[in-house]
């Protein structure tokens, strides 16, 4: 039996949180004199009122969560925020048919990046800030912020933090998941807010700069310009940028540990030093081709390899640079990088490092097996043995990717598109990333689509945030049974 009740009380508490994190914008709206106020300050409040009465209208005894209904409310909670999180677009008039704010909503909530504006810098302040901030919120999950801060809820929050963490794992910092929330947010604030300086101090103006900094750390991409990052020339924003995309896509448990000196644990994990590896030897292969095909200096070229790179490969998605104009056999490597994703724990997108280190590991390990089938040879990740049960769940979860990404190709080009940017669209929706090739490549957005095809993309970016089973199980009949 599912606790409806428990469900209720967690979404009006989620729809008050989400209505606090409109008031900032207000603050610009005024400064700027954007004339944007009223929107947000409406938006917000329709959102807390909505929410107190969901959130009051039931009891404290009412909340029994297990996994069940951890599932549910993660899958829930992304919806209505998607819901409410369009009116400020909508009251503005900024964004004014529901599926284009729908599309953009979600795509700043899921941290993708995709947008259908046309001209970004037209936007009022406030609403600008407020697209920007959907990109944070996303960034841990809003799930884990409410178990952080939340704990009048009253209860444990880990079916929440298994359910809403972006990655097929969690290593808890601390026995007790909200010490844990609490830890991964102080990590990710303390980012944001050294992210903000280095802009600044780079040229930004504060308003760039905390804008751009909720949205590197939150790889999602969202810029305040419409040229994004190559508006800024200067050398220093740009490896400001790279270090801090690739922080964002490392697992955050990591960064805390080496924060706190614990360096002994950083690199015990298998995946972080898969993830430095990888990220530099896909730098050096590339530089040498962007620099014959761009006619750049050495160092611009290594530069912009670097920011394209740790832009697809962490699903931040900031352009500097139309990767697509290098040739056929470089775009088609560009593309390739957002199958890859970030590390598990990180805000990035994608299929995640530990899951295709795992399928190499044990690909390499079945050879031998072949060789000697009579021998025990277990697959090991960070010294530990890795059950056939995770190794199982994580073969399923690169077939279904791949189904999807067909199935949802095939469908975009019934619809009519061509193939090409079908395969990009659905890549990069469903990797979290923002840009890919086709008609959508660096240089475009998604305005073009119509409005039954920018349903359906933000339906597979929701997918390939909540890490695909999150939302599938919903359908399947097994968990609606009572028995």
């Amino acid at each position: 039996m599912i606790h409806y009740k428990a469900i209720g009380k967690i979404m009006g508490g989620l729809l008050m949180l989400l209505g606090l994190l409109m008031l900032p914008g207000i603050g610009f709206s005024y400064y700027f004199k954007s004339g944007d106020q009223m929107p947000l300050i409406y938006s917000a409040f329709v959102s807390m009122a909505m929410g107190a009465i969901f959130f009051f209208s039931f009891s404290k005894q009412d909340q029994n969560i297990r996994k069940r209904e951890g599932y549910l409310i993660v899958g829930l909670s992304w919806v209505f925020m998607s819901l409410f999180g369009m009116l400020p677009y909508l009251v503005s008039g900024t964004i004014p048919n529901i599926p284009d704010a729908i599309f953009e909503t979600v795509s700043g909530l899921t941290t993708t990046g995709a947008s259908i504006l046309n001209d970004i810098e037209a936007l009022p302040k406030g609403i600008l800030f407020w697209r920007s901030m959907t990109q944070w919120i996303g960034g841990l999950g809003i799930i884990v912020l409410t178990v952080a801060i939340f704990p009048l809820l009253g209860i444990g929050g880990i079916e929440l933090f298994v359910a809403e963490s972006p990655g097929p794992t969690s290593d808890k910092l601390h026995p007790r998941i909200r010490e844990t929330a609490k830890r991964l947010w102080y990590v990710y604030v303390g980012l944001t807010i050294l992210c903000t300086v280095l802009y600044y101090l780079g040229g930004m103006t504060f308003y760039d700069a905390i804008n751009h900094a909720l949205t590197t750390l939150a790889t999602g991409g969202f810029s305040t310009k419409n040229a994004s990052m190559a508006f800024y020339e200067s050398s220093f924003i740009q490896y400001v940028a790279i270090i801090f995309m690739l922080l964002a896509g490392t697992n955050f448990t990591i960064i805390y540990f080496g924060l706190m000196g614990k360096f002994d644990k950083v690199w015990k994990s298998d995946e972080f030093k898969a993830y430095v590896l990888v990220v530099a030897l896909i730098i050096a292969a590339l530089t040498i081709p962007v620099y014959l095909f761009s006619g750049e200096g050495p160092e611009k070229a290594f530069r912009d390899t670097a920011f394209q790179v740790s832009s697809l490969l962490t699903t931040t998605g900031y352009v500097t640079a139309d990767y697509t104009s290098y040739g056929h056999g470089l775009t088609i490597l560009f593309f390739l990088i957002l199958f890859i994703g970030g590390c598990a724990g990180s805000t990035a997108g994608g299929i995640k490092f530990i899951r295709h280190l795992t399928f190499f590991k044990n690909t390499l390990l079945e050879f031998k097996r072949i060789v000697h089938p009579r021998a025990v040879v277990p697959l090991k990740i960070n010294g530990d043995r890795v059950t056939g049960k995770i190794i199982t769940h994580i073969m399923n979860f690169l077939l279904i990717y791949l189904m999807v990404f067909v199935l949802g190709s095939v469908a975009l080009s019934v619809l009519g598109y061509d193939m090409l940017t079908s395969f990009g669209a659905i890549a990069t929706c469903l990797g979290n990333v923002g840009p890919a090739i086709g008609d959508v490549g660096p240089l475009n957005n998604f305005a073009f689509f119509d409005p039954v095809a920018k349903l359906f993309l933000s339906f597979i970016m929701l997918l390939g945030r909540l890490e695909l089973y999150t939302i599938l199980i919903l359908f399947t009949p097994y968990f609606w049974r009572t028995n």
